[in-house]
Order: structure tokens, then sequence, then C-alpha cells
């Protein structure tokens, strides 16, 4: 695993999700994805790898609703595993679990997805060495082929004990309703760099990533922002490497009209489609 996330990178490294029955969900990350839980109470729970990080934060609303026609928010938060052997093993555990799953080969990684319970997308996915990414011009070429699902399992037939230690959020992928305002606030307010397009899609990242974030109008353009209370996207975290830059994009933001809001030490903010951000240094 390379570094693309850690400083001086910005990068997101927690996501919450609203859940429809916290049960049910926490049964469906710890059985099917292999999370563990790190803190739960009636309506919340962390789910880590390492024992000591959350990675997924999930809260069941006390007026959830379910998800409700087309709206912004998330497609999917992605999950990037340490190795190929790892992404074997846990190809190997889905396929004796049964659940459904896609995959795709994208040149600059091997992904597999799932849907969870609440129709929150999911990839689980690894990095080929960023020495074999193609650059033309800045931006990385990307594609969507068949995944060589016969040579990922002869990579490893090591028994699965649940996602590794060194997982990480890899990147997270949204639902937008208009790709030129995203473009506005995540590029000229946030400070990342669009590395690829694609239709009604841009991926954006720093530090010559693939992406660390995604945008699309798949959902139409104009797609109303999710209710609060809806399952899907709670929020998701961008780490920034000092105090000094989280100020100097945070005023960024302000002076292209974006809130920037204090709640207890915690910096808050939401793009034009209403996804909701913490703003965070480690």
């Amino acid at each position: 695993m390379e570094k693309f996330h850690q400083k001086p990178n910005l990068y997101t490294d927690q996501v919450s999700l609203n859940v429809f029955n916290l049960e049910k969900a926490i049964q469906f990350y710890t059985e099917i994805i292999g999370f563990k839980v790190l803190e739960q109470t009636d309506q919340k729970a962390n789910l880590t790898t390492d024992g000591e990080t959350t990675l997924l934060a999930l809260k069941q609303p006390k007026d959830v609703i379910s998800k409700a026609g087309r709206t912004s928010g998330l497609y999917h938060f992605a999950i990037l595993l340490p190795t190929r052997a790892d992404l074997s093993v846990f190809l190997h555990h889905i396929i004796k679990t049964g659940y459904p799953l896609g995959a795709a080969d994208h040149h600059v990684s091997e992904a597999l997805y799932l849907t969870d319970p609440d129709g929150n997308g999911i990839e689980v996915y690894i990095d080929r060495p960023a020495i074999e990414w193609k650059w033309i011009d800045n931006k990385v070429h990307m594609v969507t082929d068949p995944l060589d699902g016969d040579g990922l399992l002869a990579e490893s037939n090591a028994e699965w004990a649940g996602l590794p230690a060194k997982t990480i959020i890899g990147h997270i992928h949204l639902h937008v309703s208009d790709l030129k305002k995203a473009e506005e606030f995540y590029v000229n307010g946030l400070g990342f760099s669009i590395v690829s397009h694609y239709p009604q899609a841009i991926f954006i990242s720093t530090g010559h990533y693939h992406h660390h974030i995604a945008l699309n109008t798949w959902q139409g353009v104009g797609a109303p922002k999710a209710p609060q209370n809806m399952v899907g996207l709670n929020w998701y975290t961008i780490v920034f490497p000092d105090e000094n830059i989280r100020e100097q994009t945070m005023e960024r933001l302000q002076k292209i009209g974006a809130a920037v809001s204090e709640e207890d030490g915690l910096f808050i903010t939401k793009d034009p489609a209403g996804n909701h951000i913490h703003l965070v240094v480690k």
C-alpha cells in the first residue's frame, strides 16, 4: 500500500452511514464485509479493522426512512485492502457466503462491488502499483474491464479472518446534482485536482492518486438532496495535514459561498449537493 492516504495529501479516512436497522447492518458489516465492532449503543456503532480506529460509523436515526427515489448522496464508499492476496481471500469468502457481487478491472485497481441491506454501495479493492498507472496530460487512464476472477482466486487460499488490520478507506464516490458546482467546491474550495473524466462524472485527488473522491450526476442533473433521516450517507471526513492548511481551505470555502460551522471543536461543511463533510486534522 503506497503513500496516497497520508500527509501531505488530502484524503478520507472515515465514513458514516444512516441505516434502517442497526443490528441487521452490524451483522452484515461484520459477517459479510469483515469489520469488528469497536463501540456500540442502541442507535450507533463504530466499526474497525485494527481494534483502535473507526473506519465506518453506523447510525440508526429515530425516524429513519428507507431510500426514496433519486437523490444526491452516496454512490459507494471504497475499502482499500493492503495486498492482492487479501482481496483474493475476501473473494473466496464472498463466494462461500453466496452474497451477490460485481467486479471490475480499472487498470489502476482491481475491485469487487457489493450493496448493503439498505442499498448503500461498497467497493472492496486493491491498487495496482502506481508505477503501472498510465498518465497523459496529468489525467490517469482508468477503464472498466472484466476482472480476472480466476487469477485473483489463485492468488491465495488462506483462511478468511475478516478485514486485515491495515485496511483503510480508499475513496468515496458521490451522487451530486450539478457537476460544475461540485467542481467549484471540491477543486476551487477544497483544493483537489481533477485526474480523470467519465460520462457525467469527474475523479479528483491530491498527490497524484487515481482518485480520493469521485462525483457524478447519474441520479440526474438537479437531483434533490437526501432527507437527513434517510438511509445512506450521514457524513464523511476529509483529512488535512495541518491546522494552517485546513484554515486556508475553510477561508476559500467561505469565499465561494460554502458555509463552515464548528460543533464542539469539529469543523463541518457540506457540498452543494448536501453531502456533509467533517474537516479534520491528523
